[in-house]
């Protein structure tokens, strides 16, 4: 599943490629906006908010209007230059097709989310999410309280609700919780959060940044080597040797996401068990 990191990175891309181009044909093939037309809209811009893409446009006739989309773990968004075609086995799979005045083609792709709103509505979508890292407004005070909200849950359930903080998602929060040594069943009251925190930032910053490598928290861009323990059950971990533990996921259950750790380097707090 995109992380909100990644995410970021696609409004990017969509903004070089999309913004101050105009609409001239659109096309919505899902039920709820099958009549919906932006053609002439202005394409403002694509910002995020954890996960989810923000795409504004000013529209002659409707004002400011939000295209608001969540990629789950299939959507995607794709810009085709002019005179380039979709491979047809991807055609349908198209949810949202936007035709622009250079020629390009915006397409979003199997797309889980899709609403169309007016702009001064999109708190009515996102006002759920909790402070974003990547946004100049994030609020540090308001995500650690947040966070600790509940202070018996586990850390790693409350790193991964969005609600508390946006973004981060399983990638982000096994690696965030072995690089901090914190046994990721730590009660959440009990972890530093101020620290966990603020190496979020430092994460998530730097991944998006130009010097930065989208995803690698060793250091290390080779192939294998990117991660300390996420995906890497069965394997040694690359500080102590110990090997990396793994539990699935519960289907339905937002608080047991599969999850990685080192048993060494994350050892459980006194009195708790070393495995959920």
């Amino acid at each position: 599943m995109p992380e909100g990191d990644t995410v970021f990175l696609l409004a990017r891309r969509l903004n070089r490629r999309m913004s101050g181009r105009t609409v001239r044909r659109s096309q919505f093939r899902v039920p709820q906006h099958a009549t919906a037309d932006l053609s002439g809209a202005e394409v403002l811009g694509t910002s995020t908010i954890g996960k989810h893409l923000l795409t504004r446009f000013r529209h002659p006739r409707d004002g400011e209007l939000t295209l608001h989309t969540h990629l789950r773990m299939d959507g995607s968004w794709t810009v085709l230059g002019p005179g380039k075609r979709l491979p047809r086995n991807r055609e349908p799979d198209v949810r949202v097709q936007l035709d622009l005045d250079d020629g390009s083609t915006a397409i979003g792709l199997s797309l889980p989310v899709i609403e169309l709103v007016r702009t001064a509505d999109e708190h009515d979508l996102v006002g759920h999410l909790g402070p974003d890292p990547l946004r100049k407004s994030f609020d540090r005070a308001e995500a650690i309280r947040r966070l600790g909200a509940d202070p018996e849950r586990p850390v790693i359930a409350a790193l991964l609700d969005q609600t508390r903080m946006a973004g981060l998602g399983n990638l982000w929060v096994n690696e965030l919780c072995f690089l901090r040594g914190v046994w990721p069943w730590t009660p959440a009251g009990s972890a530093d959060l101020p620290a966990m925190v603020d190496l979020a930032v430092r994460l998530l910053r730097f991944s998006v940044s130009p010097q930065g490598a989208p995803q690698v928290t060793t250091g290390d861009t080779r192939p294998g080597q990117t991660h300390w323990v996420a995906g890497r059950a069965g394997e040694k971990c690359r500080r102590c040797g110990t090997v990396i533990e793994v539990v699935a996921e519960v289907p339905g259950d937002p608080e047991r996401r599969r999850t990685w750790w080192c048993p060494h380097c994350q050892p459980a707090p006194a009195g708790m068990s070393g495995r959920p």
